[in-house]
């Protein structure tokens, strides 16, 4: 069984491959608990790593101040490649579904998290990833390895082995400031509309598009052919 100490020397030693092999290299960063330790994690072995995130217009208004805050205190070289802060008022002007999650939340999440997250990719020619997924946070993520080559990318899942407590862990001892998301109790962040609390008896990502066909699931990013 690994120690706190050994996952985290452990994920800086495979950051450093990934950055080794792999010129067109990106962290992707949601700013959860799990994107903020892993961009830590990072910029320990490549300070200018390029970051990006796929920021929704459903998010909530804190996680935009919060990226804001991180963005500026940990100097990220970091784009944006979402549809951002959207007035209701602008969705049809911009031919963009508004209240579609409530129908359809696959279809939601292909439009305003999938295809931006698939130009990103396109952008920035990557040809890795480096992610934050882990094998306990949920149930499509267990059987996830720590290099693995599919989706048209070589991803690396350098946090693979971390338990939520570990991440907590990792944020108080290097004093990186959570998302205010998480004093209100809510255990994974994602888009406002879908998502809602859970308890420590479920899973963590138990409170993601809760009540729906998707309760605990993916947003396919993460299943999705990217390139």
């Amino acid at each position: 069984m690994q120690t706190f100490k050994t996952k985290v020397e452990n994920a800086l030693k495979l950051i450093k491959k990934a950055v080794k092999e792999h010129k067109r290299i990106a962290v992707a960063c949601s700013f959860g608990k799990d994107s903020m330790t892993l961009v830590h994690l990072a910029q320990q072995v490549k300070p200018d790593i390029q970051i990006f995130s796929v920021l929704t217009p459903f998010k909530p208004y804190d996680t935009y101040v919060y990226a804001d805050e991180m963005i500026r205190k940990y100097n990220m070289n970091w784009k944006d490649f979402g549809h951002g802060m959207i007035p209701e008022t602008s969705f049809e002007r911009l031919g963009l579904p508004y209240g579609l999650w409530k129908k359809d939340v696959k279809a939601c999440c292909e439009i305003y998290k999938v295809k931006p997250f698939k130009k990103a990719v396109k952008e920035l020619k990557l040809t890795a990833l480096i992610a934050g997924v882990r094998k306990d946070e949920g149930k499509t993520r267990i059987n996830c390895k720590e290099i693995e080559t599919k989706q048209g990318l070589v991803k690396y899942n350098a946090i693979l082995n971390f338990t939520e407590k570990d991440i907590w862990k990792y944020l108080a001892m290097n004093q990186i400031p959570p998302h205010p998301g998480y004093k209100k109790g809510y255990r994974s962040l994602g888009c406002e509309p879908c998502t809602g609390l859970c308890d420590d008896s479920e899973s963590e990502r138990a409170g993601r598009w809760k009540g729906t066909c998707n309760n605990g699931g993916e947003c396919n990013i993460h299943l999705s052919k990217l390139k």
